[in-house]
């Protein structure tokens, strides 16, 4: 696997070895930690470092910061590349960002991540392959999970689809469209997280991790899950809001597709059940019809490889600028902020699935494509 290219240090990362448990603190608070490339290229760094490093059991990915874990990708740079005409550097963020991701997925050590406040988008992505690692996703009251990005005309990246996918019934679908925020139990609920820790617990679990003696890198991991159990109680992921609304989403969003969804919604005439369902409208009619479409077809096709998912979501980084909705979504939602997007294609209902496929047409053959070393 290529590892990432020099500058690898940034002052917003901070990666250093403690009790032989490698930890990445996340220090860019007053953008919410969003990710930088030089944020990005530190991170991988670090791993790389430790990757072979005998002295190194397992990782920790934290936030010092109380308001966020990660917010995601730092989209007003991408935004601003853009409109200067330096499309490389958008390029270089992706495929720097996706190559991380893939790292983290693939690591062959235990990856923890301690998320607790904002967890959106890129946030998702540096912290959702940890369960893949042999290591643990923990979420905290203060959780707010999202991948919100149809809401400024993108899609869930990041390889999170391959998540998606793979959640509950049609959870991952109406998550994907909708952008909905989970909170820890929905966290839960959908698999997206494996153990929850009260905010005010994590000293204590930082304290422990520094001082207890390790031999394995599965010995930090049951430390972790310890820790969880020992001063927290977990909110029942049966009783969420997520778990509570199960049949209405596997009801509307098995559909085939966002005009089907919406007509389906639309036909609900049942007391909760359509007041639920004019709640969902409202989402879906503030939403890019055309990256909701998109984001719909992400899941669907996200059965294979990560590293498949994320040379198809670079594909996709490259029309959703070129021929998608994403800088308007951005002007709209950050730079400008009067919050009433143009989209390209302002109802639903006209949303093609030929509009849809060409958003999927690489801009590079197999063999050439950036990502195409990826494994796994």
């Amino acid at each position: 696997m290529s590892t990432p290219e020099t500058p690898a240090v940034s002052d917003d990362i901070n990666a250093y070895v403690a009790n032989r448990i490698g930890f990445i603190e996340l220090e860019r608070p007053k953008a919410l930690n969003a990710l930088s490339t030089s944020m990005i290229r530190a991170m991988h760094a670090a791993l790389e470092r430790w990757r072979e490093d005998p002295d190194v059991l397992a990782v920790v990915v934290r936030s010092p910061h109380a308001r966020a874990f990660c917010a995601g990708g730092d989209v007003r740079f991408l935004y601003e590349s853009w409109q200067s005409g330096d499309k490389a550097a958008i390029d270089t963020f992706f495929i720097d960002e996706y190559r991380l991701d893939h790292a983290i997925f693939t690591y062959p050590k235990p990856y923890i991540a301690l998320t607790h406040g904002v967890v959106m988008g890129g946030g998702m992505g540096i912290s959702q392959g940890a369960h893949r690692t042999g290591g643990v996703r923990i979420v905290t009251g203060s959780t707010r999970m999202a991948m919100p990005e149809t809401r400024i005309g993108l899609f869930p990246d990041v390889g999170v689809s391959w998540f998606l996918a793979r959640t509950p019934g049609a959870i991952g679908r109406y998550l994907a469209v909708t952008g909905t925020t989970l909170h820890a139990a929905d966290a839960l609920y959908a698999g997206l997280a494996d153990a929850y820790l009260d905010d005010d617990a994590v000293p204590s679990l930082l304290a422990t991790l520094r001082s207890e003696v390790f031999e394995l890198g599965a010995d930090v991991v049951n430390c972790v899950l310890r820790e969880c159990d020992a001063h927290s109680e977990s909110p029942a992921p049966e009783k969420s809001t997520l778990a509570a609304s199960r049949e209405r989403i596997d009801r509307h969003f098995a559909k085939r597709d966002v005009g089907q969804i919406l007509a389906s919604l639309e036909a609900e005439t049942d007391g909760e059940d359509r007041e639920w369902a004019e709640q969902a409208i409202g989402l879906l009619r503030e939403r890019s019809p055309l990256s909701m479409a998109v984001s719909l077809e992400v899941v669907t096709r996200a059965e294979g490889t990560m590293s498949d998912c994320l040379r198809r979501d670079l594909d996709l980084t490259r029309s959703s600028f070129g021929q998608g909705d994403v800088l308007e979504g951005v002007r709209a939602a950050l730079v400008d902020k009067d919050n009433r997007p143009r989209w390209r294609t302002a109802r639903i209902e006209d949303v093609t699935p030929e509009m849809v496929a060409r958003m999927f047409e690489s801009p590079w053959s197999a063999v050439e494509h950036p990502l195409s070393d990826l494994i796994g």
